[in-house]
Order: structure tokens, then C-alpha cells, then sequence
């Protein structure tokens, strides 16, 4: 067993720690809420420990695992959540990071009954970075039944909201650039809910824009969401 995986990732167990004072901070975990997790190696995955504040945790907290959920290196027990984690990275084996986390506005929609509006395009920068956001029937935090529910949905998309529960958001980066995809989805939720309370209809962005967005896309060299090859284009993911 490998037992220097904290020093060998020096740097990203740092970068690890940093990400969870930030949604501690910004109030998208709460209590022992929320977790995550970064694939360092095919077969070697960071993630956060159960039962703590994600402000509170140190580079001493953080867990090493396989791909099969055996424990490579930590003191303290992985989260709860490992099943959830070992599908995302088993069926999309080009996803790296994954954070899961209860940010306000976005939860905002889990309990919403009406039509699911993070699926529409309204911001450039939340179609290019983060796609559309489906919602995954609720199920039993810390179950494979949760895991499962993901099915129907996990090959197509980056983030998703889990119903009357929060948001898992993936990418092919580190766990710093699924922060921030998470950061931009939840200002893109603040705002809709502030136009929501004017009364006055909301405005989409059109089919002609999106595709054109298409454009952006391959000059920041960004690919299109879910797993390589699921979609052909942006467009199609919207309309």
C-alpha cells in the first residue's frame, strides 16, 4: 500500500482543502453537508471525510481511495456518498472531479414543482461552462439507490440537481474548475429567481444564439457536455 499519497499530491490535496474552505464560506455546505472528490490517478481518488465541516477540514483529514473504495491512505473514514462517487467515475472514466453541495439558489429549484428552468439557456457563460442542469429523482442520501437514480442521465450531462436534496456538478478539470462551474450555476440560479419575483415572463436565449455559442466553445476549446461523443452539438442539448 502506498503510504505517501498525501505528500506525493501536496499541491492538490492543498488545492483540495482550499475548495472546501470556499463553499464552507460560501454558505453551499453546511453542518456536515456536502462532499467531493478529485480522480489524482486512474486509480487513485481524493475525497472528503465523513462528519465534518468542510470548513474545518486539513490536509490531515483528507482520504485516499481506489477505484473500488478501498481506503489507500487516511485517518478518518471517507464520506458516506462513496457509492455515488465510485459510479460517477466508473461510467464517465473522463471526469476527474466531482462536488457535490447544497448551494441556496440552486436548491431553490430542487423544491421547485414547475418546469426545471436551469435546463434553459439564458446566460452565455452557464450554457458554454455548465449545459443544461436535469433533476434526479429523490432517493435516500448515502444509497446506492441514490447512485442509481443517476442512470438515465449521467451519460448526457456535467451537473445535476437531485431532488429536494442539492447539486452534484462534474468536469473534466481539477476540483477548483468544478467550483467554479458550481459558483456560476449558482449566480445564474440567484438571478432567475430574482427575475422570477418582477412577474414579468422570462427571456431565452434563441436556438441561433446557442448555436452560435458553438463558436465560443471551440475557441476556449471547452468540450460539449457528458460523456465524448453522447452529443453532437450544444444546440441540440437545448432545443
Amino acid at each position: 500500500m502506498n503510504t505517501n499519497l498525501n505528500e506525493k499530491y501536496r499541491d492538490e490535496v492543498k488545492t483540495f482543502v482550499s475548495v472546501c474552505s470556499r463553499l464552507a464560506k460560501n454558505m453551499y455546505v453546511t453542518a456536515y453537508g456536502g462532499n467531493m472528490a478529485w480522480k489524482l490517478e486512474e486509480d487513485v481518488i481524493l475525497i472528503t471525510p465523513t462528519k465534518m465541516n468542510k470548513g474545518d477540514i486539513t490536509v490531515d483529514d483528507v482520504v485516499f481511495l481506489n477505484s473500488k473504495g478501498d481506503i489507500l491512505e487516511g485517518k478518518r473514514k471517507p464520506t458516506g456518498e462513496c457509492p455515488m462517487y465510485l459510479k460517477f467515475f466508473s461510467e464517465r472514466p473522463d471526469i476527474k472531479s466531482v462536488l457535490h453541495c447544497h448551494p441556496p439558489c440552486v436548491c431553490s429549484f430542487a423544491i421547485l414543482k414547475d418546469e426545471n428552468l436551469l435546463m434553459r439557456p439564458y446566460y452565455p457563460e452557464t450554457v458554454t461552462e455548465v449545459g443544461p442542469v436535469p433533476t434526479v429523482p429523490y432517493a435516500e442520501p448515502l444509497t446506492q439507490q441514490l447512485a442509481d437514480n443517476f442512470s438515465p442521465v449521467l451519460q448526457k450531462y456535467n451537473s445535476f440537481i437531485m431532488e429536494n436534496h442539492g447539486l452534484v456538478t462534474m468536469s473534466d478539470g481539477d476540483i477548483y474548475w468544478t467550483l467554479l462551474n458550481v459558483e456560476l450555476l449558482e449566480s445564474t440560479a440567484d438571478s432567475l429567481l430574482k427575475a422570477l419575483g418582477t412577474g414579468v415572463e422570462l427571456k431565452e436565449m434563441t436556438k441561433e444564439a446557442v448555436t452560435n455559442l458553438g463558436n465560443v466553445m471551440k475557441t476556449r476549446g471547452l468540450p460539449l457536455f457528458g460523456a465524448p461523443g453522447m452529443n453532437e452539438s450544444l444546440e441540440g442539448m437545448y432545443f
